[in-house]
């Protein structure tokens, strides 16, 4: 029986992530905050995701967000570290700063601590920016429940990894 590092579900769509991008000759790169490398590692957990993955950040603090991506000051201080604006802002820091074709950035509050009245526990933002592309960027906030058990934390880290995964489908 074959060891896998990730969940079935998340290695699945891994799978296809790196498939597809194959297929149409896409690299992708990844800046993560509250999944921490998570989807990095889903990727690199296929063979042959080396033609696809150029490069990840873990920007978990601020101050890793505004070093190795790019982030502005103010748009930390204004919007927070858990807005769409930071999202798009990390989004297009990793791919001004990688030889990616798309870029996906993943900003939120894991809890069980941290939650605000206005950003619960729960509370994820997602950001796509494609290389060469005229439109707006994209960006989305979701909101996951955890429920108040003891794995809510994790339950939240994977379905924003799923989540984050499907933006990288071409």
């Amino acid at each position: 029986m074959a060891l896998h590092l990730v969940p079935a579900d998340i290695a699945a769509l891994a799978e296809r992530v790196v498939q597809d991008n194959i297929a149409q000759g896409r690299k992708v790169a990844v800046a993560e905050s509250c999944t921490g490398g998570l989807v990095a590692g889903a990727l690199t957990e296929i063979a042959g995701s080396s033609a696809v993955l150029d490069r990840g950040f873990v920007t978990y603090s601020n101050e890793a967000k505004m070093e190795m991506l790019g982030v502005a000051q103010d748009i930390i201080d204004t919007f927070g570290a858990v807005s769409i604006a930071c999202a798009w802002s990390m989004a297009k820091g990793a791919l001004d700063r990688s030889r990616a074709d798309v870029a996906i950035a993943i900003s939120g509050v894991a809890g069980p601590g941290g939650g605000t009245a206005l950003k619960p526990v729960g509370t994820v933002v997602f950001a796509r920016v494609v290389r060469n592309s005229d439109g707006e960027p994209e960006g989305e906030l979701k909101f996951f429940d955890g429920g108040d058990g003891p794995d809510g934390r994790a339950i939240i880290r994977h379905q924003a990894t799923l989540c984050a995964l499907e933006l990288l489908l071409p």
